[in-house]
């Protein structure tokens, strides 16, 4: 089995770093494919000084959906690793992901995080929707047989967030199994990603109503889960008025902000869902564009760089 990395950066050149030396270290067998882009902080200078990357791909657009799409594409292993810039794979991470990989189609594993008083690692998640067991995988640390990749035309760029989530849907519509290896484990260190990014409220119902209703359609289902999600944090917002800890004018803001994503990601998903009603169910899939990649460097190819 050969087995492709690919490692989506943007403007994240020593987490990069830290990520590289791990996989040179860990997974010496394995091609490493970097997407990059648009880092403006010397990401690409660094990653052309080293010796352990295999291609460099140059992107415009800043959309994890894109990268991944884009380093897939370049990937030539007919197994493909996704892996978060600023995580570390571990001894043993390369031969758990080989042996899971031969008996189930998707493999993932925890990520555990340094803490002052000790460590956390994360578990394996699944839920049951419609009828449809889903076990959803970890995005910056996940395996995939390249057939699946292929089946359902890698992540929808649609997706600003969520594209992860969304392809576990898609993957349990098939008879496709998803792995949970806990030695295929990576850690990240405490605060290294610069803290929690702030939320974009819009954009996360936005992007649970799509692929809820492009993945199941308008059901009962659907939209009782929906509701679940936003009563749960309208009430964990109102706390936070309460404790004064928020202003209620903004808590206002944030309930329209659920309102209209919610009501822009239910129409977008169920044209998606009528523009594909194939097992893929990727209108903007990857197969939808060429253009994702500025410039590529292939150094399995001597060097050479192409547009």
């Amino acid at each position: 089995m050969d087995l492709s990395v690919v490692v989506p950066t943007l403007n994240g050149r020593d987490q990069l770093a830290r990520t590289l030396d791990s996989l040179s270290r860990a997974a010496p067998e394995a091609e490493v494919v970097v997407v990059n882009g648009p880092s403006a902080d010397g990401t690409t200078g660094m990653v052309r000084d080293r010796d352990d990357v295999d291609v460099l791909v140059e992107i415009a657009d800043r959309t994890v959906s894109v990268a991944r799409n884009a380093g897939i594409e370049r990937a030539s292993g007919d197994a493909v690793a996704l892996l978060d810039h600023g995580l570390a794979v571990r001894d043993g991470w390369e031969d758990a992901v080989r042996e899971r990989l031969a008996e189930a189609d998707v493999v993932t594993g925890p990520t555990r995080r340094s803490l002052r008083a000790g460590a956390t690692t994360d578990t394996v998640e699944s839920r049951t929707i419609a009828g449809r067991d889903v076990t959803f995988f970890n995005s910056g640390n996940v395996a995939f047989r390249r057939a699946v990749l292929d089946a359902f035309d890698g992540f929808d760029e649609y997706l600003d967030i969520g594209s992860a989530r969304d392809l576990a849907h898609r993957v349990a519509s098939g008879d496709y199994t998803v792995a949970w290896d806990g030695e295929m484990a990576v850690e990240q260190a405490y605060g290294s990603d610069g803290g929690e990014p702030e939320r974009d409220w819009g954009w996360k119902y936005r992007s649970l109503a799509y692929r809820l209703s492009k993945n199941y359609g308008v059901r009962p289902t659907v939209v009782g889960r929906l509701a679940a999600h936003a009563a749960s944090d309208a009430v964990s917002a109102l706390g936070d008025v309460l404790r004064r800890n928020t202003d209620p004018s903004e808590w206002f803001g944030t309930g329209r902000s659920v309102v209209s994503g919610t009501a822009v990601g239910l129409k977008d998903g169920v044209k998606a869902r009528t523009s594909d009603r194939s097992v893929a169910r990727n209108p903007n899939g990857a197969a939808e564009r060429t253009d994702r990649a500025i410039t590529v460097y292939d150094w399995r190819d001597a060097g050479q760089s192409t547009p």
